[in-house]
């Protein structure tokens, strides 16, 4: 079995375009098969030591989800199923993907309900990301001066995405190594 499980939640398609390139970098004797969250349930996450998650941001701030006009579930309606669920001992990094130009003060503020919940599960959060190259104002997916995870803007720096996603799995390498 694979150490790192990757999952994700979309609607257009671009995190799950991410969640390949993820997989596809790091080899599926590292990274299992990347699973849309609509298709998992809770006991599929914890299989794992790392899980890597990711998620867009809708409208004012919100996770995908049927409120925000998904087509399907997504994680709105997983993130609940965590309660009283335990994942001490595993390690999740998040990615997240906005619009810092169009959406400056909710600029991936989705990462953040992911962090948070599984924080609140006991696990250890890995890949804080900097907020150095961006341009935006205001963000609840910064803690502590840095991204919770890595902010991706595939509408205005599709062209650094390889770059940063290169630099954040190299930095989340130790792990699974």
């Amino acid at each position: 079995m694979a150490k790192v499980g990757v999952f994700f939640g979309t609607d257009t398609g671009n995190t799950r375009r991410i969640a390949k390139d993820i997989t596809t970098a790091l080899g599926s004797v590292i990274a299992a098969k990347p699973v849309n969250i609509r298709n998992a349930e809770v006991a599929d996450l914890q299989a794992y030591d790392t899980l890597i998650l990711g998620t867009p941001t809708y409208g004012e701030g919100q996770l995908p989800g049927l409120s925000t006009g998904n087509a399907t579930t997504s994680w709105e309606e997983f993130l609940p199923k965590l309660a009283g669920q335990d994942f001490s001992g595993k390690k999740v990094a998040v990615y997240g993907l906005g619009n810092q130009k169009s959406y400056p003060t909710e600029f991936v503020d989705a990462m953040f309900f992911l962090y948070e919940q599984f924080k609140q599960c006991g696990a250890t959060q890995i890949g804080a990301w900097d907020t150095e190259g961006y341009n935006f104002q205001s963000s609840w997916a910064v803690v502590d001066s840095r991204f919770v995870g890595l902010a991706l803007d595939q509408e205005n720096q599709k062209d650094l995405t390889p770059a940063r996603l290169d630099a954040w799995l190299k930095m989340l390498a130790e792990a699974w190594d």
